[in-house]
């Protein structure tokens, strides 16, 4: 797949957006209180994990697992693209609660699906670094045609000592990695422009980069883990962004949540604004607790429609 990768020269020109940077338990970066959590985090699971309750729970949330098919509409894009399916898997949160083989039984349906490419939107690890080699089988049961996506995620760069290793890890189990990048893929004859950026609390994500190479009369599908990164996808006309982060809320009693991960409510489901559109998935795992109430754990399969009057 081409990626157009912009010379230093046109880096130190393109001028960068500051985008909104939302509150919440994981925003800014605080090393000491990184190593705290990260011990506090993993024990917590841990224990958990192996108390009877613990394990119980964990089943019912992936019994729960629901594939939810949704058709976006894209206000561009050739007629070749019609029909392109996007299975958009986010905060799998591979741990205590998330073990191989839930991770096997998972891709396994994935591929049952046939879906023509997957995007992973971030927070894969849980709380170790070493969570990440839980991907390498899983990852071999998929073959989508136009391949597979990542970007990553708080959790990926919170708990994680180098995102290169975590990145490098994804490489060479053939995924294309998008930190602040883009690609273009095919089907048909017609091109989409896939981008991605890095995580909006742990990082600094980049759109300017991620979009160089585009073409203007393609559509763009960027990968942002976080959803209040839209504000900035909006504001250039992105067709679609693809975002996690929220777990729809996890726990949600009488329109309530403890997990305010999103500042302007972007907590699931389709969201518009103006010409762009915005899918957040509820996610696919847990975080501290082996529990969902009221969110079900979700992997969006996304079919793109091309429409007929406005299609270039």
């Amino acid at each position: 797949m081409p990626v157009a990768e912009p010379d230093e020269k046109h880096r130190q020109q393109r001028p960068h957006r500051k985008a909104p940077t939302p509150t919440g338990p994981f925003s800014g970066k605080r090393p000491a209180w990184r190593r705290f959590m990260s011990r506090v985090f993993g024990v917590i699971n841990e224990t958990l994990d192996r108390l009877p309750p613990g394990y119980w729970l964990h089943r019912m949330v992936q019994r729960g697992l629901r594939f939810s098919e949704i058709d976006v509409q894209l206000r561009r894009g050739q007629a070749g693209l019609d029909g392109l399916k996007i299975a958009f898997l986010s905060d799998l949160h591979c741990g205590s609660f998330m073990n191989e083989k839930d991770l096997c039984r998972l891709f396994e349906r994935i591929a049952e699906r046939e879906p023509d490419m997957i995007c992973l939107g971030g927070d894969l690890i849980n709380t170790r670094e070493r969570e990440i080699l839980m991907m390498r089988k899983p990852l071999g049961l998929v073959k989508p045609p136009l391949g597979i996506f990542a970007v990553p995620g708080n959790h990926d760069h919170f708990f994680g000592k180098d995102i290169g290793l975590w990145e490098s890890f994804l490489r060479d189990q053939g995924v294309e990695v998008l930190i602040n990048r883009g690609v273009r893929v095919e089907k048909n004859g017609a091109t989409l422009w896939i981008a991605g950026v890095d995580d909006l609390t742990e990082a600094d994500p980049d759109l300017d980069l991620a979009l160089y190479g585009a073409n203007e009369d393609e559509p763009v599908v960027c990968l942002s883990h976080h959803p209040d990164f839209f504000v900035e996808s909006a504001d250039v006309g992105v067709d679609l962004q693809l975002s996690g982060h929220t777990h729809g809320g996890q726990i949600v009693v009488m329109g309530w949540t403890p997990l305010t991960h999103s500042v302007f409510g972007y907590w699931r489901g389709l969201f518009q604004k103006d010409e762009s559109q915005l899918y957040v998935g509820r996610g696919v795992g847990v975080t501290l607790l082996p529990l969902r109430i009221g969110a079900a754990a979700e992997v969006p399969m996304l079919t793109l429609r091309m429409s007929g009057e406005r299609t270039v």
